[in-house]
């Protein structure tokens, strides 16, 4: 499956001709200040909960591309009152069937928030099956055994998970769930951004390699093949 990773969390796959977004924060984010926002192609947007750093560019790319966008009723709800009219609620333990295949939506334990502090609904996780493949967004998750459930509903391919620590899992956590889950693969997402999240990729590669698995950290703008 084709991956494009445009830093922080927000990455997007190629599934059936479609492209998927996930959680776009670009234009605030400085370690992507090369990427065109204006440039990337949507047909769906998912939005794993509220805060800043996951929702910023949602309705800008909505705007510009008309993609679908997909979060829990709060977030829906917000998006609905600005503007976009092609927003779709999906809270945990629903599931839908789209045209690039079907999507579960999960628990995520993490807080969600408004930029505003405002309400922002409970953060969620979303589990991905396609013909082309399949795989788990935990959002900005803790690590936590509801993670066993996921391949109750389909065995993913590989999974993203958050590994920058402090607000969301580390790498060891992250090792933990990728053994929960039975894969190998893991895209890692959330780090760098800010300075309490600064990773050691050198010591995240070794480690996930010493524990049998592969973690890929993609340079932002790049796209590969997981």
């Amino acid at each position: 499956m084709e991956i494009t990773y445009y830093g922080h969390s927000c990455f997007a796959a190629k599934i059936n001709g479609k492209h998927i977004l996930f959680d776009p924060y670009i234009t605030q984010n400085p370690l992507a200040s090369h990427i065109d926002v204006s440039s990337i192609k949507a047909d769906y947007i998912f939005v794993s909960h509220a805060h800043y750093d996951h929702i910023y560019d949602a309705i800008q790319i909505a705007k510009n591309t008309g993609a679908k966008v997909v979060g829990n009723f709060e977030i829906y709800s917000w998006l609905t009152k600005n503007g976009i009219e092609n927003a779709f609620p999906m809270n945990p333990g629903g599931k839908f069937a789209f045209d690039f295949g079907t999507v579960k939506c999960v628990n995520a334990l993490h807080s969600s928030s408004f930029e505003d502090g405002s309400y922002g609904g409970i953060a969620c996780g979303f589990v991905i099956s396609s013909e082309e493949g399949n795989f788990y967004y935990s959002g900005d998750a803790a690590l936590s055994l509801d993670m066993k459930l996921v391949v109750d509903f389909m065995q993913p391919d590989f999974a993203v998970f958050p590994i920058g620590d402090l607000l969301t899992m580390g790498v060891e956590e992250a090792i933990t769930a990728a053994k929960l889950i039975g894969v190998t693969n893991v895209l890692g997402v959330h780090y760098d951004t800010f300075g309490f999240i600064v990773l050691d990729k050198q010591k995240a590669l070794d480690d996930f390699k010493n524990s049998g698995l592969e973690l890929h950290l993609p340079e932002i703008g790049s796209t590969i093949e997981l």
